[in-house]
C-alpha cells in the first residue's frame, strides 16, 4: 500500500554524517544512506530489537506485546521489522508503553507493508518514534530485501530478543548477524511441542541467555 508522503520530512542520513549511529557504521556493509522519517535522535538511544514469526501462536504475540510494553516503559527502544506477527506486536508494546519504537521497512518510505499496519506506522511516527529504510522510495518489497534489512535491525541495537522462531527462518538470519555484529542474543522458552519455538529453544541450548522476565535482560551488564 502507498502513502502519501510530505518528502521534506524524509531526511537523507549518510554514513558519514554525525547523527549516523556508530553501532551501524561499525557492522559489515553498513548502509551507506539511510532514508528516515520521524525522530532521528533515537537512533543512538539504548536498544533491543524483538523478532520472531510471522505467524506466530497467541503465547507468541502476549510475549511480543509484553516485552515490547516493558522494555519501553524503561525508556529502551525497540527495534524491529514491521512485519505481520511477533514485529507487529512488539511496535504495539512499546506504543502502549508510551515509549519509543523503530521500523526498519524492507522497501521504501512510502510503501506500507503490510498494508493492514497502516495505523501503526502512524501511530509509530505519531509516539515519537521512526519508520527507516536503506531503500529509495518506490522500492517495491522485494523478497530478497528483507534479509538484507535484518542486519540493520540487529546493528541499531544493544542486544537481540527472539520470541519464537522456526527452524529455517528470516529470525535465524538475524539471530547471525546479531552474533556477527557481536551482539548479545536472549531467547524467550517456548513449548517443545511446537514449530515455533524449535530455534528459540535450539539458541539456548547454544548459549543464548534465557529470557521470562524483563529484569533478565535489564539486570545484564551488557545492557546496563
Amino acid at each position: 500500500m502507498n502513502i502519501n508522503l510530505d518528502k521534506s520530512k524524509i531526511k537523507t542520513i549518510k554514513i558519514d554524517d554525525e547523527i549516523y549511529p556508530e553501532k551501524l557504521r561499525k557492522i559489515y556493509k553498513p548502509p551507506k544512506i539511510i532514508y528516515l522519517l520521524g525522530n532521528e535522535k533515537i537512533l543512538k538511544q539504548k536498544s533491543i530489537a524483538i523478532i520472531g514469526c510471522r505467524g506466530c501462536t497467541k503465547y507468541g504475540s502476549e510475549n511480543a506485546y509484553k516485552f515490547g510494553y516493558e522494555l519501553a516503559k524503561k525508556n529502551i527502544c525497540i527495534i524491529s521489522g514491521f512485519a505481520r506477527g511477533i514485529d507487529t506486536y512488539s511496535h504495539k508494546g512499546a506504543i502502549k508503553a508510551q515509549g519509543k519504537t523503530i521500523a526498519v521497512l524492507g522497501c521504501g518510505l512510502d510503501i506500507v507493508y503490510p498494508p493492514e499496519n497502516i495505523e501503526l506506522y502512524k501511530q509509530i511516527l505519531i509516539n515519537g518514534g521512526a519508520i527507516i529504510s536503506e531503500y529509495p522510495l518506490g522500492s517495491k518489497p522485494e523478497k530478497y530485501h528483507f534479509p538484507e534489512r535484518n542486519r540493520i535491525i540487529s546493528g541499531l541495537s544493544n542486544g537481540v530478543l527472539v520470541i519464537e522462531a522456526k527452524k529455517k527462518s528470516g529470525t535465524m538470519i538475524t539471530v547471525n548477524f546479531a552474533l556477527e555484529q557481536g551482539r548479545e542474543v536472549y531467547a524467550v522458552p517456548g513449548n517443545i511441542s511446537s514449530d515455533n519455538s524449535y530455534g528459540t529453544n535450539e539458541l539456548i541450548k547454544e548459549g543464548a541467555i534465557p529470557v521470562t522476565h524483563v529484569k533478565d535482560i535489564i539486570l545484564n551488564d551488557y545492557i546496563n
